[in-house]
């Protein structure tokens, strides 16, 4: 499943006008639980693509409902509902009729995990949650300090670290550490930071590509199919041993003994070593030549 989803023409993404997108959701039926259930039964069966269609759409809404509760999280509303989308089209894929649960109550699972996953996935560059307990106590302190007035930036006292502890049953050393987590969220590279100009600086365009421009991509692949063409030319002033003891020695991953060689050509380790420093100066010498 991919975001911003279609199926059979019908765009489940919210991104292009929110007021219309909720307009346009609100006129899609809500199902009874018998035509629900047939409905699943029927699409477990065919997999028709019309069926999963009046499925989705009417669940639109519950989506937007379970968005609702995460808006505090300073994130795009209409991109958490693509995501919650997204959970919702996997719930259709999964759920099973037969097990006699309410698809909306099977829907609700897939939603809530694919939103919360964007928000930590969204949060910071190094992830919040990595056990299910992290990504409970996550989403749990925030609902307490919001709870208590406490934003993100205020510091924690102890009584109140004490008692959040206690209420989720977590070390205060847990509550502590999601805490700084909370507090150090990444900005986004698209806030303005410069009003000076027409339409403001994003803050991205005072970031330093580090990357090599085209220009420099080019010269460079230029040089080394240069100097591979140097190189091949040159080879030919080695006979078939000095190649292969050249070879094994400077041009593979992990480089032959000369002990080994030594063996394999019945000459010394000493011996070895001269063919290969000697073949590097022939080489040497005749790309010089050549070039």
């Amino acid at each position: 499943m991919q975001k911003n989803s279609t199926l059979k023409g019908i765009d489940f993404s919210p991104e292009i006008n929110m007021a219309r997108y909720l307009q346009k959701i609100r006129s899609y039926p809500i199902l009874s639980q018998e035509d629900e259930y047939n409905l699943a039964v029927k699409y477990q069966q065919t997999k028709n693509q019309e069926i999963a269609k009046i499925l989705i759409t009417s669940h639109l809404r519950l989506v937007v409902k379970v968005v609702s509760k995460y808006k505090g999280y300073g994130l795009s509303t209409a991109e958490m509902i693509s995501e919650g989308n997204i959970g919702l089209l996997y719930a259709v894929e999964k759920f099973e009729p037969e097990k006699g649960f309410r698809f909306s109550t099977y829907a609700l699972w897939w939603i809530r995990a694919t939103v919360q996953k964007y928000i930590l996935n969204s949060w910071s560059l190094v992830k919040i949650g990595t056990t299910a307990a992290q990504k409970k106590l996550f989403f749990n302190l925030r609902k307490i300090k919001n709870r208590l007035n406490l934003g993100d930036d205020r510091e924690l006292s102890l009584d109140v670290l004490n008692k959040i502890a206690g209420t989720l049953d977590v070390s205060v050393q847990d509550v502590t550490d999601m805490n700084m987590r909370l507090k150090a969220h990444d900005g986004s590279l698209n806030t303005i930071v410069d009003v000076s100009g027409d339409g403001g600086a994003e803050w991205m365009d005072f970031i330093a590509d580090s990357k090599p421009n085209q220009e420099e991509t080019t010269a460079y692949r230029e040089i080394m199919i240069y100097r591979k063409h140097l190189f091949n030319k040159a080879l030919v002033v080695l006979n078939k041993r000095e190649k292969d003891i050249l070879f094994k020695r400077r041009l593979m991953d992990k480089a032959v003994t000369l002990d080994d060689l030594s063996r394999v050509y019945g000459i010394s380790k000493e011996r070895v070593r001269q063919i290969e420093l000697n073949s590097i100066k022939k080489i040497s010498r005749a790309i010089e030549t050549v070039s």
